[in-house]
């Protein structure tokens, strides 16, 4: 296996960051491929990825971020 692509990375980075508003503004802002065809599927798969973690009991405290956040991908990818 591979690198993973760079929207793959900036959209993990960005996940990470959903605690503090502030910080993930700055993230978006830094990598524009976040918000891209690319970059929406990146973030999609990152999503689903840290919300099958928290069913299993992992990465409780992003739970409602996360759960946001693909709400919010779905609205965009309509």
């Amino acid at each position: 296996m591979g690198p993973s692509p760079q929207r793959f990375d900036c959209a993990t980075l960005y996940a990470y960051t959903l605690l503090q508003p502030n910080v993930a503004a700055r993230v978006r802002a830094a990598f524009p491929i976040l918000g891209s065809p690319a970059g929406l599927a990146a973030e999609a798969t990152v999503c689903a990825q840290l919300l099958q973690t928290v069913s299993r009991g992992d990465n409780l405290v992003l739970e409602d971020r996360l759960r946001d956040w693909s709400e919010d991908l779905c609205r965009r990818q309509s």
